[in-house]
């Protein structure tokens, strides 16, 4: 999985509407065939993952930066892996400070988990078709 670093790619990708979202997270999705002044914007047919965490959303650093984690870890284990294409995972909402007093709690890390596995496994591939097996002797 490549990471989306550069302004162009984020602009891209955020360019059209959500695919997926749940209460504090949106996805974006875009084809990697972009191109920009000339360059494709993805050079490397694979899955693309950016993260967009605004201050309004996160005020503390320590908290965006475990949301941050988090997203990367969650999204690296998905067991059937993410399309080739561009992915932004956007926060749209705060988590609640007064439910989750300290950036670092583990019930923080287990909640955000818990909403990017629901996230990322409506977008996810599905596993690879195999020979139906019927029990059947010929």
């Amino acid at each position: 999985m490549q990471r989306i670093r550069n302004r162009a790619q984020f602009q891209a990708v955020l360019a059209g509407p959500p695919v997926a979202k749940t209460a504090h997270f949106a996805l974006h999705r875009a084809a990697l065939d972009g191109a920009h002044e000339g360059r494709p914007l993805f050079a490397v047919a694979d899955a693309w993952l950016g993260v967009l965490l605004p201050k309004r959303w996160a005020r503390r650093a320590v908290t965006r930066n475990t949301i941050r984690r988090q997203i990367y870890e969650t999204a690296r284990a998905v067991p059937v892996g993410l399309p080739q294409a561009a992915w932004v995972v956007r926060l749209r909402s705060e988590f609640s400070r007064k439910q989750f007093i300290s950036a670092t709690s583990e019930p923080l890390k287990h909640a955000v988990r818990a909403e990017l596995q629901q996230l990322l496994g409506k977008v996810a591939k599905a596993p690879p078709a195999g020979p139906v097996e019927t029990g059947h002797v010929g």
